[in-house]
């Protein structure tokens, strides 16, 4: 009887035992979802700083004035333009005049393609 009496009261100090290590794994895993909360709370609070900073900053009446005031701009005058005949020579041409258009030709290829779904072999006509 005296073994039982021992055995129950162990199992019943091991049983206590792990309830009480159940209960501190919860009681710290919740600390942690309070901290994370608080955590992700300041960090929404500092993104919403960083929004209402940044509407401050883009305000077009400040850059208006930011750029009035640094910004030595003058309105467009049409005399600014330049005529036709100073512009530099047109670059040269690598495609000679009667030669198909090789872009052209790259575009209805993938046309083309994209119409029948498949590339013409060398036995197909096309």
């Amino acid at each position: 009887m005296r073994i039982i009496h021992l055995l129950v009261i162990a199992a019943l100090v091991f049983a206590a035992a792990y309830v009480y290590r159940i209960k501190m794994d919860s009681t710290a895993r919740t600390e942690r979802v309070l901290r994370l909360r608080a955590e992700i709370r300041e960090q929404r609070d500092a993104i919403a700083v960083l929004r209402a900073e940044w509407a401050r900053l883009d305000a077009p009446l400040r850059l208006q004035g930011l750029a009035e005031r640094h910004l030595a701009l003058k309105p467009l005058n049409a005399t600014q333009y330049d005529s036709l005949k100073n512009l530099p020579e047109r670059p040269p041409s690598f495609v000679r005049p009667g030669d198909p258009d090789p872009i052209g030709a790259m575009i209805e290829a993938i046309d083309s393609v994209a119409a029948t779904g498949s590339m013409p072999g060398p036995e197909d006509p096309r």
